[in-house]
């Protein structure tokens, strides 16, 4: 069973930066992909970002929604047991709840599928001011 803890929400004003961070128990950590979700008020929750598991061929392939690309990043620390999420220029459209989520051994191109994760955190609350 693996666990997963969001640290490092808040409220930011437009333009600024925040980096969201997911520490993960319980699991080989360089085994599960990593993914982060996100839900508005009254909207579904969607992906944001993920990052691979650590295969040989796939180590580090990383796939982004196009409303972020450019603007977030994706990494991980396989040594801390921890996936990252810097966010820069934001916006009052990226205000939501985001969500970290685990899938084991997922290949690249499920990344993005919101249904492809066993385990998620509890969430942390992002808002950006205008």
């Amino acid at each position: 069973q693996v666990q997963l803890v969001e640290f490092g929400g808040g409220l930011e004003q437009a333009g600024g930066s925040l980096r969201l961070s997911c520490a993960a128990s319980g699991g080989t950590f360089s085994d599960y992909t990593m993914g982060w979700f996100r839900q508005a008020p009254g909207k579904e929750r969607e992906f944001v970002a993920a990052i691979s598991w650590s295969c040989s061929w796939c180590s580090g392939s990383a796939d982004y929604a196009d409303s972020v690309k450019g603007r977030f990043t994706i990494s991980r620390d396989n040594a801390k047991n921890t996936v990252y999420l810097q966010m820069n220029s934001l916006k009052p459209e990226d205000t939501a709840a985001y969500y970290c989520a685990a899938a084991f051994h997922l290949p690249a191109y499920r990344l993005a599928q919101k249904g492809s994760y066993n385990y998620w955190g509890q969430g942390t609350q992002v808002t950006i001011s205008s």
